[in-house]
């Protein structure tokens, strides 16, 4: 597997690059949570960041690289898009 190293951006790791692993469409997760346990023993907490471009190319807006930019409220993704996967249903 591929790896590339990113940038992250605010929350506890600014300014730190760490190497990310590729899927297989040669990008990384849209979200990457990084799991900090908890120094009484308690459930460790979760910090969430998002992917968002770097830069983009001046002609054609193309994404030029990547970065992780900390969530602070740590937004849970809604799991799949298509209708006939809500559990409600």
């Amino acid at each position: 597997m591929r790896s590339e190293d990113i940038p992250f951006e605010g929350g506890p790791l600014d300014g730190r690059t760490l190497p990310v692993l590729l899927g297989a469409t040669g990008q990384p997760p849209k979200r990457y949570e990084v799991p900090v346990p908890d120094a009484a023993g308690g459930p460790p907490t979760v910090l969430v960041y998002r992917r968002e471009p770097a830069s983009l190319s001046r002609r054609l807006g193309v994404p030029r690289g990547w970065k992780y930019v900390y969530d602070p409220e740590g937004r849970r993704g809604r799991g799949l898009k298509w209708p006939w996967s809500r559990a409600g249903s």
